[in-house]
């Protein structure tokens, strides 16, 4: 088995991230960061080996290149000239040492005219104190010298990183234009020399020993690489890597609701939270800090700030509360009941919080994107709430009843909804089972389930006998068990019976009146008869008359040509109507 550097320092550094990568040779999905330590210094050592592509090969490693990625590829072409004129001309890029053992990758490697060989390792990093401490370049000396060549420096070139942020104030033009000359002026490449160290060498072997005799690999919590470990998601969250299964091809059966999730909305001092201290071991996320009158653990969502002398740093709420999801989530407690009190309160904290990451003041300030990233930001963490594994998971929003309606009567009706934008009520509907207004009347706090044109409502439970109950927790419980009970029972699908049409009888016939004669007809009677008459062989769904009745219980029936012949007499009757007209 071969060992490096990198993979031994990873299990002196953190033994279960080693497991992870090394022995299990577990893959993580891409981040696609535009600042990627591996995506980055790739293009440098690229553009220092003088790859004209290096740059396109960077963006090219993205599916979306944004302005973040426009302002990386700034930094690695202007920093990489740097580190070009302070490199020696001559040398070799990316030389390999490699035995049984041992494998490692020498960045540059420049031979000397007295026959020695200098080395040189890039880092692209402001950590210079650390690097100086590794056996990296040790390690090159030491399995060099042993192919017979004799080694005389080693030499880090560290290429700085540069953390310049865009100002709320400047465009795009003007910060790139800032980027350039802070470039130019204020960050420099730095050779540092080290002293070669064979004690370094044993110490790297003795880790090689103990990584082969490991039996435990724990985790190290107080590893600062772990906060940014694409393994972190795989060992906090509990997911089982490469061990998906299938579930039988068999139908549940519903025997009872273990999980009840809902969405509670209605005007101030409803009985909300009230109702919502009823549900069993509840735990409160609070916006409003209106919890003076329930019994229930509370937590602050809440913007954070402290003060380290003179400067002050503000963690946002929104932040605040995906800190307790990531908690949640871990299931490391014994409450049963997940309460978030108020939703659109949440909703604002988002935006803020993203104002700030964007690097905005309003959603119209990049109407592009932050619209989307905004919702999405709020949305996949409210499904994050809402997935998680409690009996009852209750959010809260008040009511909106601002808005007007018209009826088909023109009367003004006012419809009640969420107080949230129309489009996250409808994802958050979704999320959920039911969505019921609190409602009070003559003194008694109604939970209603109805929707309809005036009032937004519902939910997926199948058979909802009932449009309301009293706002009791019980009431509540009876009906989710009614609908289980309910959808279980076998469904009785409809039939029709179609009747044939010969075996109708025919309607009972509306006395005709009688035709007057063609002395006393008029003109205006006679022309419309034919027309009558046209329009039903013309329409086939309109309904029968009596006389159609009449000819179809005949005997035999006459085609449609006689129906033609009968018109003639009555063709000739209106030109002796009109010659009669005339003659008067």
């Amino acid at each position: 088995m071969q060992f490096s550097y990198s993979r031994v320092s990873t299990y002196e550094r953190n033994p279960l991230e080693y497991k992870l990568r090394y022995l299990e040779g577990l893959t993580t999905l891409p981040r696609y960061d535009p600042e990627d330590p591996l995506v980055v210094g790739t293009a440098m050592h690229e553009l220092i080996q003088k790859n004209k592509d290096a740059i396109k090969q960077y963006l090219m490693s993205y599916p979306l290149v944004t302005d973040k990625h426009i302002n990386e590829a700034i930094k690695l072409e202007l920093l990489s000239k740097k580190a070009l004129a302070v490199l020696p001309s001559t040398g070799k890029y990316e030389v390999t040492l490699s035995n049984q053992d041992y494998i490692g990758f020498i960045d540059m490697l420049v031979k000397n005219e007295d026959g020695t060989f200098d080395i040189w390792d890039f880092k692209h990093s402001n950590s210079i104190e650390n690097y100086m401490k590794s056996a990296q370049l040790h390690l090159y000396k030491y399995y060099l010298e042993q192919t017979g060549r004799k080694v005389k420096h080693l030499r880090y070139l560290f290429i700085p990183k540069v953390r310049l942020k865009q100002k709320k104030t400047e465009s795009e033009y003007q910060f790139r234009q800032r980027l350039k000359r802070a470039i130019d002026k204020d960050y420099q490449v730095t050779i540092k020399e080290v002293e070669y160290n064979p004690d370094k060498v044993i110490e790297w072997l003795a880790s090689v020993k103990h990584a082969l005799e490991a039996k435990e690999f724990p985790l190290n919590e107080d590893d600062p690489f772990w906060k940014y470990s694409p393994y972190r998601d795989y060992v906090e969250k509990g997911l089982t890597y490469n061990m998906v299964t299938l579930p039988e091809n068999k139908r549940r059966k519903l025997t009872e609701v273990t999980r009840r999730k809902l969405w509670i909305y209605g005007a101030p001092f409803t009985g909300k939270t009230t109702f919502a201290n009823e549900f069993p071991d509840p735990l409160m996320l609070n916006t409003d800090g209106n919890t003076s009158y329930v019994d229930a653990p509370v937590v602050a969502i809440k913007d954070e700030v402290t003060t380290t002398g003179r400067r002050t740093n503000r963690k946002f709420a929104w932040q605040v509360f995906k800190e307790y999801i990531d908690e949640l989530e871990k299931k490391d407690n014994d409450f049963k009941t997940i309460v978030v009190d108020l939703v659109e309160d949440l909703y604002e904290s988002c935006r803020l919080y993203m104002y700030d990451k964007l690097g905005i003041e309003h959603e119209s300030d990049d109407p592009f994107k932050a619209w989307d990233e905004v919702r999405t930001e709020f949305l996949s963490n409210m499904r994050r709430v809402t997935n998680l594994d409690y009996e009852n998971i209750v959010l809260i929003s008040h009511e909106d009843s601002t808005k007007d309606i018209l009826s088909r009567a023109g009367a003004k009706l006012t419809t009640f909804k969420p107080n949230i934008q129309e489009k996250v009520a409808n994802k958050i509907a979704g999320m959920v089972d039911l969505v019921c207004r609190v409602v009070v009347e003559d003194n008694e706090h109604i939970l209603s389930f109805k929707t309809t044109t005036t009032q937004f409502g519902g939910g997926r439970l199948s058979d909802l006998s009932v449009d309301s109950i009293n706002l009791n927790y019980d009431e509540l419980v009876d009906v989710y068990n009614t609908s289980l009970a309910d959808s279980n029972k076998p469904k009785k699908r409809k039939q029709t019976k179609l009747e044939e049409p010969e075996n109708e009888e025919p309607e009972q016939e509306t006395p005709e009146k009688e035709e007057p004669t063609e002395e006393t007809e008029s003109v205006e009677e006679v022309e419309e008869k034919p027309r009558r008459r046209r329009k039903r062989r013309e329409s086939t769904e309109s309904v029968e008359t009596a006389e159609d009745v009449e000819t179809e219980s005949a005997e035999t029936s006459e085609p449609v040509e006689d129906e033609v012949e009968e018109e003639k007499p009555r063709r000739t009757r209106k030109r002796r109507a009109r010659r009669t007209t005339e003659e008067d």
